[in-house]
C-alpha cells in the first residue's frame, strides 16, 4: 500500500509506501520534493529514528508525520544524513542555510 502524504502547507511532499510487514516493521518515507535538509538523504530518504532502530508497531501514520514534521522544524545535527546541511544550521553560517533552501524552494516551484 502506497500513500502520497502531505503536511499542511505543502503539496506533494513526500511518499510513504506500507509494505505487507506492516506494523512489523516500518513503512518507508521518501520526499519527492528536493529537500536540503540536515536529516534527509540525497535520495529524499528520512534519518528518523523511528522509522529505523527504534520502530515500534504501536506508532501510527499520525506519530509518524507529527515525527516528520518536528524534525523538519527541529533538525538532529547529531544524525546529519546531509553533512553540508547540518554545518549551514543557523548560527554556524550567517545565512548560508536560509539561502541554499530558498534556491532550492525556488527551484522547485520553477519545476512544478
Amino acid at each position: 500500500m502506497v500513500w502520497n502524504a502531505v503536511i499542511f502547507g505543502y503539496a506533494k511532499l513526500f511518499i510513504i509506501n506500507f509494505t505487507e510487514e506492516y506494523p512489523n516493521k516500518p513503512p518507508t518515507v521518501r520526499f519527492v520534493s528536493k529537500m536540503f535538509h540536515p536529516n534527509v538523504y540525497a535520495d529524499g530518504s528520512i534519518c528518523l529514528d523511528i522509522l529505523q532502530n527504534r520502530w515500534s508497531p504501536t506508532y501510527d501514520v499520525s506519530s509518524i508525520l507529527t515525527s516528520i514534521q518536528s524534525l523538519l522544524d527541529e533538525p538532529n545535527p547529531n544524525s546529519p544524513a546531509n553533512s553540508q546541511a547540518a554545518q549551514l544550521l543557523p548560527g554556524k553560517q550567517n545565512g548560508s542555510n536560509e539561502k541554499r533552501v530558498s534556491a532550492i524552494v525556488e527551484q522547485s516551484w520553477r519545476d512544478s
